[in-house]
């Protein structure tokens, strides 16, 4: 099986047996998975010498990718550096090491850059994820003194630097990963156009906020990368001052993980939304800074993760990574936090687990008791195509919880007064000038409420009568959905109402049972809701004004 991109650029990132102080062969182990990965990376490279492909590596749909060559030269690198290696020294190493940097020259623009051929073209930022292998491989190669090594990546390493010093990005995080290169390749060429560049990058400031998430907000993807590029740099550039929002985002990704470890991805702004991964993606700047720290925590997770995180040439660039680490303390699991700047509501209760998204968000609800898992509650009323609930404002009533409403109107429009003529595609600017009549207006809120069982929901929709309402209950696919009032629903396969009593949520021993039901018509996916989400689907009905608390038992 072909590799994807992002396997390839990680290709040094190969797992290690167990945490450094509980396993005296733990570079044994590593070397030996890093092997096996070398040995499937020398089967996919391309060597066809009449090929314009030679040296690089195809992805899953037959694309190539100058970046991943790179993480072709950082796995052949650390094989032929590392005596434990059965690649130590290895003439072959050295060969497809120089392949793979005569690709990535190739593919470099006059400006010093690289493209990605599925959405950046001369791109600076993919320029930067690429130099941080490189600038990694030729730092191990100076500190073990192999000039045939530094003589095969230094030149082309200096002209994607010399992009970098100059080029610009698109994202935030793009900054920091750029400014983490620069510091790498100075580290190797000293040359103070690349610390001038830092230096403009850094006088934007950090973008970390009052909950410690950086604008991004990727819960699984640009804050790790972020972190480690802040590492990187206060190593590189002895600044250790930007090691602070590295303790700040690793001390807020411990209130935003759900039993098992899984990580809260509702509130990413970028691709990872919604998407599954576990806190062991943070293992590199957990290990670094439980190192460094001696926090307990994060050594419990480094300690955790080092057997599927741990990669070879980390622990040559960073060899405190193989020091002991502190006891261990596990991750918060007993707390009610509120992250203001997302206005988002975290609880943990041990094995339950809840999410409420206060504002701006349709899955305002999410709860889990170990693996069995309520993926989002929504609620939408059929009011004008646009009565999809979205709570716009939240407080806390005086009985506890939290309320959230959403207030829509409406309205029909009068002529134009006095009359004019609307020409074609003028409607929406003319709508303004138009007088209001036969007004509509709906208000619908939700109240959520922790109970010693488990949480209280109730929803409101009420000021137009006789408006359907569907609420809907998304269930992750892999539980089981228990027959208990369920009756099949029109929407499609797995999608059910319930009528009275409980639906059970079933995954092993883990149960969440929610009722009591309530179904007044057929009508499950009402005008201007959204789509259905994937997985299994238990709806309510009813119409306005609509007033019906549904109970959430953990067990």
């Amino acid at each position: 099986m072909k590799p994807t991109r992002r396997e390839v650029l990680g290709a040094a990132a190969l797992p290690a047996a167990l945490a450094a102080q509980q396993a005296p062969g733990l570079e044994a182990v590593i070397a030996a998975r890093h092997d096996k990965s070398v040995e499937h990376l020398l089967k996919l490279q391309v060597t066809d010498p009449a090929s314009s492909e030679r040296g690089g590596i195809p992805d899953a749909n037959d694309l190539y990718h100058p970046g991943s060559a790179s993480g072709l030269v950082d796995a052949f690198n650390a094989a032929f550096h590392h005596p434990m290696s059965k690649f130590h020294k290895s003439p072959l190493m050295l060969e497809r090491l120089r392949l793979s940097m005569d690709y990535f020259a190739r593919s470099l623009s006059p400006d010093g850059n690289i493209d990605n051929p599925i959405t950046n073209f001369n791109s600076p930022a993919d320029t930067a994820f690429a130099v941080q292998n490189l600038a990694m491989a030729a730092n191990i190669a100076r500190k073990r003194s192999t000039p045939e090594v530094l003589a095969a990546i230094t030149p082309t390493l200096k002209k994607a630097a010399g992009g970098l010093a100059k080029g610009g990005i698109h994202t935030p995080n793009h900054r920091w990963v750029l400014c983490a290169a620069l510091a790498q390749v100075n580290e190797v060429m000293p040359d103070t156009s690349y610390l001038r560049r830092i230096g403009q990058w850094l006088a934007e400031g950090i973008d970390i906020d009052e909950d410690g998430q950086y604008d991004e907000r990727s819960i699984i993807g640009y804050n790790i990368i972020t972190n480690r590029a802040f590492v990187l740099m206060a190593e590189k550039l002895k600044r250790p001052e930007l090691l602070d929002p590295v303790r700040r985002n690793l001390d807020s990704a411990l209130y935003l993980t759900h039993p098992g470890d899984e990580m809260v991805t509702e509130v990413s702004h970028r691709q990872d939304r919604n998407q599954r991964g576990l806190i062991g993606l943070y293992w590199f700047p957990m290990h670094y800074m439980a190192w460094r720290d001696r926090n307990p925590v994060f050594a419990s997770i480094a300690r955790k993760y080092a057997a599927t995180h741990a990669g070879l040439s980390l622990l040559m660039e960073f060899p405190q990574l193989l020091e002991p680490l502190p006891q261990g303390e596990p991750i918060p699991s007993d707390y009610e936090k509120h992250f203001k700047a997302m206005d988002v509501i975290r609880i943990r209760r041990g094995l339950t687990s809840a999410t409420i998204m206060l504002r701006g968000d349709s899955r305002f609800f999410m709860l889990r008791r170990g693996d069995a898992v309520i993926s989002a509650v929504r609620f939408a009323s059929a009011f004008f195509g646009k009565g999809q609930f979205i709570p716009r404002q939240w407080s806390r009533p005086a009985g506890g919880g939290y309320l959230l409403k959403h207030s829509l109107t409406g309205p029909y429009y009068q002529p134009l007064d006095p009359p004019h003529r609307v020409r074609a595609g003028e409607w929406n600017e003319m709508r303004p000038e138009r007088a209001r009549t036969e007004v509509c207006f709906l208000e619908q809120s939700a109240t959520i409420a922790e109970t010693p069982k488990g949480f209280r929901l109730r929803l409101q929709s009420y000021g137009t009568d006789k408006v359907p309402v569907a609420v809907e209950v998304n269930v992750r696919g892999k539980e089981k959905l228990v027959m208990d009032g369920l009756t099949a629903a029109r929407d499609g396969a797995d999608a059910f109402q319930l009528s009275s009593g409980q639906a059970v949520i079933r995954a092993g021993s883990d149960v969440i049972r929610l009722g009591p039901g309530l179904r007044r018509n057929a009508y499950t996916q009402v005008r201007g809701a959204e789509a259905r989400m994937p997985g299994g689907a238990v709806y309510l009905t009813g119409y306005t004004p609509f007033d019906h608390t549904i109970e959430f038992e953990c067990g």
